[in-house]
């Protein structure tokens, strides 16, 4: 079995870019109900996960600052606490389910370290769930 089995394309996904302002990034975590999201360089390269306690975070030092100040403030100054753990697609099914026990999705890049797509967790129980039931 290859990691392409599990594999959401990055057509599918959201993800934020670094040249994203942070209010953009709150308005697309709200829109999609994520709790944490891709974040890409300009390239397509996978930089890290950006996630909703990160903005937390961010915002409280900043005293909870309006809305529109958010407009100005670009994504790549705020401080990310926990990035997600890629893989690589040649790497070992055993890598991606020691990643995605830890993670609720796994990033997948190319050997160029460009983001293809991600691996839920909820995507490989369910495969394996199916195969449980398969076998009784």
């Amino acid at each position: 079995m290859n990691i392409l089995f599990f594999l959401t394309p990055k057509e599918d996904v959201a993800t934020v870019k670094e040249t994203d302002t942070l209010r953009q990034v709150l308005e697309k975590m709200e829109n999609h109900g994520y709790a944490a999201i891709p974040f890409l360089s300009r390239e397509g390269k996978y930089i890290g996960t950006i996630t909703d306690g990160d903005l937390l975070w961010f915002l409280k030092r900043r005293n909870f600052p309006e809305l529109r100040t958010l407009e100005d403030m670009p994504i790549i100054t705020i401080e990310r606490h926990r990035d997600n753990q890629a893989v690589k697609v040649g790497e070992s099914m055993e890598d991606l389910f020691d990643k995605v026990t830890n993670q609720n999705f796994v990033p997948v890049v190319d050997d160029n370290e460009v983001f293809i797509g991600i691996v839920t967790r909820k995507d490989v129980l369910v495969y394996l769930q199916k195969k449980i039931g398969e076998k009784q």
